[in-house]
């Protein structure tokens, strides 16, 4: 009886998976609108200067976010992304560009016609995300100081538990044995990259607010962190690294005079390792999400074929998309991980010491 009560719920199942595609197919034919994979993609992925809820027919429900611009000749204005009517619209000589150079920016429109880029201080999706996951940071560790203050001796359960696992592994088993002595000089900025990166990975995957913003997989967010690094590794660096790296003392001197080929390619070392921070944590990020959606989009391209065909590839779409978030839960940690150890390891090399110095050290 059960096994029959199983059946009835799958057939129910793709019974509205069938209804709700050829709804789906069926709109689309009627606004003669066809799909365009591209677009499609690149909507979920870029930032945008509203946040995109959902659809009720025809109706887009989205949360309107301010846009500061600086005008070539007219000053400052502030308004809300609604003035502009999806792209559609032009309010105070501003607009969405359609052209190539300045796709789905803001830009000002000059007497003569052209197009010009204002500076441009609009809380876009990224940075209202961005905003999110700072005020959802500062509480939850205010509050975790907030309880250690209150009861010091209480041990913490649940989340305040699983919280204190996560920062005591960060900084025994990464940033200590990274770093070394210095360890608790650089904790604070390693921690609070650490939980930045894996907030927002984790905020990446939910698909309904306050998450879906592609936050650490822009380039722009990934690049501030990595810079952020080569700061704390060259600014903070004692005498013996910028000895290794300028003079080389373990490299034969023939690669060093006349040409300096060893100090050159350890000069452009200090400017890879953030490179390789920016690019590894940018391009894994961005391509779990493209993944995902490309499963989704395969429903709507084979549903522009055949509503029946576009229902059958729907079944195996989700499944891969689920599947795809379900292993990104491990992909969020994995990146927020290696960032740090990356980011501790390159500050650690910064700050170690020659043997002679060591030995000097231990002997007195």
């Amino acid at each position: 009886m059960m096994c029959k009560n199983k059946h009835r719920g799958w057939k129910l199942v793709f019974l509205l998976m069938f209804l709700f595609t050829q709804q789906s197919f069926a709109s689309q034919q009627v606004e003669k609108e066809p799909f365009n994979a591209g677009e499609f993609l690149i909507g979920h992925i870029s930032d945008s200067y509203s946040w995109h809820i959902t659809n009720i027919g025809k109706t887009d429900i989205s949360i309107p976010l301010p846009i500061i611009i600086k005008s070539k000749e007219r000053g400052l204005f502030v308004f809300f992304s609604t003035k502009f009517e999806h792209g559609k619209a032009i309010y105070q000589g501003f607009g969405l560009s359609k052209s190539t150079k300045y796709k789905g920016k803001v830009v000002e429109y000059l007497r003569n016609g052209e197009e010009y880029r204002p500076l441009d201080f609009s809380i876009t999706k990224n940075v209202f995300s961005l905003l999110i996951s700072a005020v959802l940071l500062c509480f939850t560790f205010l509050s975790l100081a907030k309880f250690y203050k209150r009861t010091p001796m209480k041990a913490p359960k649940g989340f305040q538990g699983a919280m204190e696992y996560l920062v005591i592994f960060i900084q025994d088993e990464v940033i200590k044995p990274s770093i070394g002595k210095d360890y608790l000089r650089y904790s604070p900025y390693l921690l609070t990259l650490f939980f930045f990166i894996l907030l927002n990975n984790i905020l990446g995957i939910i698909p309904i607010f306050p998450g879906g913003a592609n936050l650490t997989g822009n380039l722009a967010v990934t690049m501030v962190l990595a810079i952020c690094t080569f700061i704390a590794v060259n600014l903070f660096a004692n005498k013996d690294y910028w000895k290794e790296i300028l003079l080389v003392p373990s490299a034969p001197t023939w690669l060093k005079i006349p040409i300096p080929m060893m100090p050159a390619l350890e000069l452009v070392g200090v400017f890879t390792k953030p490179l390789a921070l920016m690019i590894r944590l940018f391009a894994n990020m961005l391509a779990g999400h493209m993944i995902a959606m490309v499963f989704m989009a395969l429903i709507f391209v084979f549903g522009s074929i055949s509503p029946l065909l576009g229902t059958g590839v729907s079944v195996f779409s989700i499944f891969f998309a689920i599947f795809m978030n379900v292993l990104e839960l491990l992909i969020i940690f994995i990146q927020a991980y290696v960032f740090t150890l990356l980011s501790s390891i390159f500050i650690g090399l910064s700050r170690e010491e020659t043997s002679h110095e060591t030995t000097k050290k231990a002997l007195n």
